[in-house]
């Protein structure tokens, strides 16, 4: 009898568990809201007295912005590498979020299951503390296949996004510029073919801020 009871008091402990995991599973596949993505976005305060770095340097940060200028109404296949390398440099200082956005195999099409986070990320730009700013949306793809191969389709997704948002939210093109970094730059480096480093990167690249 005891035998059995501590068996019982196992199972039931065991499915209790894997329900809980579930749960959290189910809590990290959430969508994420438009106002955490508004959270997100939101350009840092400058500390006033500190002298290092390019945001306290005038003149660095009147070139950085007259930079991202020059990307406005680019396409992304007109960016060259060393574009592209100083977009990534910028974007490294600036707020940003990561979204799971999934498309379909080897396509550029997005998947329903992901229409909800894009449809959220278009609310939060839409959102009066970040309309008219640039934004910078960045596509990646995990190590599978060819750096080539993984470059366009990154490319592709990006601009798909930038069309969906500019269609179905009113969000001006010249507001978003696209770039694909292919399978380089992967969210988890020890990992590289992970599903993890699929993804959208949106990068507030705080403009509107910086010129008032």
């Amino acid at each position: 009898m005891t035998s059995f009871l501590k068996s019982s008091g196992l199972r039931a402990m065991t499915l209790s568990a894997a329900l809980s995991m579930a749960a959290g599973l189910a809590i990290a596949g959430d969508t994420v809201s438009a106002d955490q993505i508004v959270h997100a976005l939101q350009p840092k305060p400058l500390t006033r007295g500190l002298s290092a770095g390019p945001q306290a340097d005038p003149a660095a940060k009147a070139k950085e912005i007259q930079f991202v200028g020059t990307l406005r109404n680019r396409s992304t296949r007109s960016l060259s590498l060393g574009e592209r390398e100083q977009i990534a440099e910028i974007a490294a200082t600036k707020p940003k979020i990561d979204l799971d956005i999934q498309f379909d195999y080897n396509s550029a099409e997005i998947r329903q299951s992901s229409l909800p986070s894009v449809q959220e990320l278009g609310k939060a730009l839409s959102d009066p503390s970040l309309k008219g700013t640039t934004f910078v949306v960045e596509g990646h793809t995990d190590a599978i296949g060819s750096e080539a191969y993984n470059l366009d389709l990154s490319e592709r997704r990006a601009d798909t996004i930038k069309h969906y948002l500019t269609a179905k939210f009113g969000i001006a093109g010249t507001d978003l510029v696209t770039v694909g970094y292919g399978k380089t730059k992967p969210k988890d480096p020890n990992a590289p073919m992970d599903p993890v480093n699929r993804r959208v990167e949106v990068v507030n690249m705080d403009t509107k801020t910086a010129s008032q």
